[in-house]
C-alpha cells in the first residue's frame, strides 16, 4: 500500500484550501482517502468541514446548494465540481436508506462514526499530512477486509443498500468479508428489501464487472441477498449458482455477456430484468443472447448453417454470444466454431440481403417483376448463393444468376 498516493485535483485542493486559509477546518474524507491509499485514481475528492453550509456558501463565488438537507454544498472550482459537506451525525432511518434528521457537529470523528465501512471512514489533511482513522480503516485496507463501523447490524438497518455494497467492494478490490460484516447481511435483509430496484442495479452492476464476479455471485447467494433481487436464479440452488459462478470467472467485462450467463439458467430472462430497471438496450442485448440457449456449437453442419447463425446472432453480437457460449458450454466446440466463422470471413462477410450489390430494382430490371413479395425470397436466395460461394459476392455475378436463381423459386408466392 502507497503511503504518498496520487495527489488531489488542483480544484478540490483550492477549495480545501480556501476553507482552511478562512478559519474552518476541512479535510477530504470518504472514497478518495481509500483510493489514495491504495494507489488508485479517486473519482471524486469528496471535502468534510465544521463550516456551515451558510458559510460555505459565502465563500465561494459558484457554489450550489446540491443538498442542503444533509449539509451538502457543490463548489465548482477551476471547473471542477467538489462536494462540501459540514461534519454531521445522523439519526432515524424510517426510509430504511436516509436519515431522517441531520444534526451538524463540530468533530469529525463524530462524522466518521456515521459512515459505512471502515475503509470509507477515513479523513486526510493534506496540509499536515495527517491520516485520521478513528476505526482502523488502513489496517484494514492492508488486510483485505471490508468490515463495518462499530456493529454492522446497526449500520446495515440504517441503510438497507450497505450489504450489498459491502459485497462490491469486496468484489472489485479483491478483499474478503469481515465474517461480523458478512454474517449481518441475512440479520438485516428486511432493510435491503426496502431499497429501490435502480440503486441495487448499480451496485450489482459494479459487482458484475469486477474482477471476481463469480466470488461476488455466490457471496449473494449464500448471504441470502439474491433471493431478494434475483430470486429466479437464486431458485436455481447451490449447486447450479456455483456452476454459473465459475462460468462467471472467465468471461470478458461486458454487461451483457455477464448478465446473460448469470441468467442462463433462468427460463424468462426480461422478467429479471425489467424489473432491476435495465435500460431497453440492455434488456435486449442480454434477451438476445438469452434466445441461443439450445444453440449446440457443433450444429451449423454445412457453411451455409454457419453463414446462417451469424446472420441470425447480428456482427455486433457475434463476440459475445462466443463468450458466452465458452463459459456454459463446451469452450473446445465454442471455441472450434469461432475458428469456423473465422475461415469463412463470416464476420465481415454478407449477414443481409441490404449487404448485397444489387437490390430489388435490379431484380425488377432483370427480370421484369414487379413490385412483390418475390423480389425478397429471390435476394434471400442470391445472398445464400454468396455463403456458399463467396466469390459470387460481385455485381455482375449476382445479375447474371437472376434468371437461374429466379426459376428455382417456382410460382408460389411467398405469404
Amino acid at each position: 500500500m502507497t503511503a504518498g498516493g496520487i495527489p488531489p485535483p488542483p480544484g478540490a485542493r483550492a477549495v480545501l484550501d480556501a476553507l482552511q486559509a478562512a478559519g474552518h477546518e476541512a479535510v477530504f474524507v470518504g472514497g478518495c482517502v481509500r483510493d489514495r491509499l491504495l494507489g488508485r485514481q479517486a473519482a471524486d475528492w469528496d471535502v468534510a468541514t465544521d463550516a456551515l453550509p451558510e458559510a460555505v456558501m459565502a465563500l465561494f463565488a459558484k457554489a450550489i446548494p446540491t443538498g442542503l438537507q444533509h449539509g451538502t454544498v457543490t463548489v465548482v472550482e477551476r471547473g471542477e465540481p467538489v462536494e462540501v459537506t459540514t461534519y454531521r451525525v445522523e439519526r432515524g432511518y424510517a426510509d430504511g436508506r436516509r436519515p431522517d434528521e441531520v444534526i451538524y457537529t463540530r468533530a469529525l470523528a463524530d462524522d466518521l462514526g456515521r459512515r459505512d465501512f471502515t475503509m470509507n471512514a477515513m479523513a486526510w489533511d493534506p496540509v499536515t499530512d495527517r491520516l485520521v482513522d478513528p476505526f482502523g480503516g488502513r489496517a484494514d485496507l492492508e488486510a483485505g477486509r471490508v468490515r463495518a463501523v462499530g456493529d454492522a447490524v446497526e449500520r446495515f438497518t440504517e441503510d438497507g443498500l450497505r450489504p450489498l455494497r459491502a459485497v462490491r467492494f469486496a468484489a472489485v478490490l479483491g478483499f474478503e468479508l469481515h465474517p461480523p460484516t458478512e454474517a449481518a447481511i441475512g440479520a438485516t435483509r428486511a432493510t435491503f428489501r426496502r431499497v429501490s430496484a435502480e440503486r441495487v442495479r448499480v451496485e450489482f452492476v459494479k459487482t458484475l464487472l469486477s474482477a471476481r464476479p463469480g466470488w461476488g455471485l455466490e457471496v449473494l447467494h449464500t448471504t441470502g441477498l439474491l433471493a431478494d433481487f434475483l430470486p429466479e436464479v437464486d431458485a436455481l440452488g447451490p449447486r447450479r449458482v456455483a456452476g454459473l459462478a465459475a462460468a462467471l470467472g472467465g468471461t470478458p467485462a461486458r454487461l451483457a455477456v455477464r448478465l446473460a450467463v448469470t441468467l442462463w439458467g433462468v427460463e424468462d430472462a426480461e422478467a429479471p430484468l425489467r424489473r432491476l430497471t435495465f435500460s431497453n438496450a440492455e434488456r435486449r442485448a442480454v434477451v438476445h443472447l438469452h434466445g441461443f440457449r439450445g444453440l449446440a456449437p457443433g450444429a451449423p453442419r454445412t457453411d451455409v448453417e454457419v453463414w446462417r447463425l451469424v446472420a441470425a446472432v447480428g456482427a455486433e453480437a457475434l463476440e459475445d454470444l462466443l463468450a458466452v457460449g465458452e463459459a456454459v458450454g463446451d469452450p473446445a466446440a465454442w471455441r472450434a466454431l469461432g475458428r469456423r466463422i473465422d475461415a469463412l470471413g463470416a464476420r465481415g462477410g454478407p449477414l443481409s440481403t441490404r449487404a448485397l450489390p444489387v437490390d430489388g430494382r435490379d431484380a425488377m430490371a432483370v427480370l421484369g417483376l414487379p413490385p412483390s413479395r418475390r423480389l425478397g425470397r429471390l435476394l434471400q436466395a442470391l445472398l445464400e448463393r454468396v455463403w456458399a460461394d463467396p466469390t459470387l459476392a460481385d455485381r455482375g455475378a449476382l445479375l447474371a444468376l437472376m434468371p437461374e436463381v429466379d426459376a428455382t423459386l417456382g410460382d408460389e408466392e411467398a405469404p
